[in-house]
């Protein structure tokens, strides 16, 4: 079975100050795009993808795609945020790309094969590339996405960004960004005035699609850039794109369960956490000394 891993790491990290798809978290110097694309590579996947930027593509290069070649086919896809159809422009004042929507539809070039997405600054756990997998070794042409406890991604730094999920029959019916989740007490707020428990199931960007999504990449982009090109800030979300494709188009989307512990990156306060949860790892064995 051939099943590509597409890892989205143009991302400035402007809240994190800095390129944290390079930092270094593992004892050896592993940033987390070597733990993911390791756990990858055990579930079986095939190859792998990465999303950067042009501008530190030798750099990226050298400190995570030379670690990989030989042990599993590498390709690499750009984002830019003058990659643009139709013609148009860039509004002027913009400075960031398009979100993970257009992330992935930058791929559309050197993708064949069904594929899970990722963000390259969360750590998702063996158990997760586990799933994926055995899920697309059924041979369906069906879409997916790895579900999290809402209550097991937050950081203590800060609020932060989650795809709230809405289930039945093990599906999605939807998917809502939502925005400024913290803890307050025995509830988990956000900017809408959510009052959440902590058990509810969000999308933490591993997504798992065939290459039938490109097409709808490519029309629905045209479409958002039409209705919000010029506003300064808008993005082009991937949640949003299968919300849509829920409710306008049926399509069916297989919610997967994980033992899996998240963790991730948001601000410079998070690091010392994550460098603990990855030695505690390696020292269960979990992972060798060097990835």
């Amino acid at each position: 079975m051939k099943l590509a891993l597409v890892v989205m790491a143009a991302g400035m990290g402007s809240r994190y100050g800095g390129l944290k798809q390079l930092d270094q978290f593992g004892p050896s110097g592993e940033s987390i795009i070597h733990y993911s694309v390791y756990d990858a590579m055990r579930a079986g996947f095939t190859k792998v993808v990465f999303i950067i930027r042009r501008d530190f593509e030798k750099e990226f290069r050298d400190q995570i795609g030379s670690r990989f070649e030989g042990r599993i086919e590498v390709a690499y896809a750009f984002q830019s945020i003058d990659d643009l159809p139709d013609g148009r422009k860039v509004p002027e004042g913009r400075t960031k790309p398009w979100g993970t929507g257009q992330a992935i539809l930058s791929a559309k070039d050197v993708v064949s094969e069904a594929f899970v997405a990722i963000n390259g600054d969360d750590f998702y756990g063996a158990d997760a590339y586990k799933q994926a997998a055995e899920f697309f070794r059924q041979g369906k042409d069906q879409f997916c996405m790895v579900g999290f406890q809402i209550g097991k991604t937050l950081s203590e730094n800060g609020t932060v960004t989650r795809g709230l999920c809405q289930v039945e029959n093990g599906n999605l019916c939807g998917v809502r960004e939502t925005t400024g989740l913290i803890r307050k007490g025995e509830f988990i707020v956000s900017d809408a005035g959510d009052q959440l428990l902590g058990h509810e199931p969000v999308s933490m960007n591993m997504w798992g699609f065939t290459p039938r999504l490109f097409a709808q990449l490519e029309s629905r982009f045209s479409k958002f850039l039409a209705t919000e090109g010029n506003e300064l800030k808008s993005e082009f979300f991937i949640p949003k794109v299968v919300d849509n494709l829920i409710k306008e188009e049926g399509e069916k989307v297989a919610l997967l369960d994980t033992s899996s512990q998240w963790f991730g990156v948001t601000y410079q306060e998070d690091k010392p956490e994550v460098k603990a949860r990855l030695d505690a790892l390696h020292a269960a064995g979990q992972y060798p000394a060097k990835l």
